[in-house]
């Protein structure tokens, strides 16, 4: 029998986190390294921001399998989960600020896919294009723009970061 937490069990003082899968599709390009990229209208966050493919974790789905369901329904690709390479996971939150300010943002990157992407949700979306990495179209959705230009640099990603960073962190003393 699977063991489960009481339903209220997170309900009081505990933060529960809002989970989304964001999907950075890669191919190489003639001035190197090229992203999808979707300019986001009509969803009441971001509007006339690009971003990636990306989307909430729906209930009794993996972070993974929303990555790939996210890549169907908005750019009517295929990716296996095979396919999804790992690049980091992103905690934001609000200081003070309400419960569903708390995220957890998974991002992978794939650079393999069956089908040729297209916009596919025309509500959430009013454009879709590949640019280069180090020629991204302005303004890009902040976080996303964080991990989009780490790999322009070619720097390898936190496995973890958190948005804002601690303040705390400075004034700890060095591990021993």
């Amino acid at each position: 029998m699977t063991q489960r937490y009481a339903d209220d069990d997170h309900l009081a003082g505990r933060t529960l986190l809002v989970a989304a899968a964001y999907l950075v599709l890669r191919r190489p390009g003639p001035q190197g390294d090229e992203v999808l990229l979707q300019l986001r209208r009509g969803t009441g966050y971001r509007d006339e921001h690009w971003a990636t493919l990306a989307g909430h974790v729906d209930p009794g789905e993996s972070v993974h399998e929303a990555a790939c369901r996210e890549a169907a329904e908005e750019a009517g690709v295929q990716v296996r989960i095979d396919d999804l390479q790992p690049l980091t996971v992103l905690h934001r939150f609000e200081r003070g600020g309400p419960a569903v300010e708390q995220r957890v943002d998974v991002f992978f990157a794939a650079d393999r896919w069956t089908g040729e992407p297209q916009l596919r949700e025309a509500n959430r979306a009013a454009a879709m294009a590949w640019y280069p990495l180090n020629a991204l179209p302005e303004p890009v959705v902040p976080h996303e723009r964080t991990v989009l230009d780490a790999l322009a640099h070619g720097e390898l990603l936190p496995a973890v970061m958190s948005v804002p960073v601690s303040p705390c962190s400075a004034d700890l003393p060095p591990h021993r």
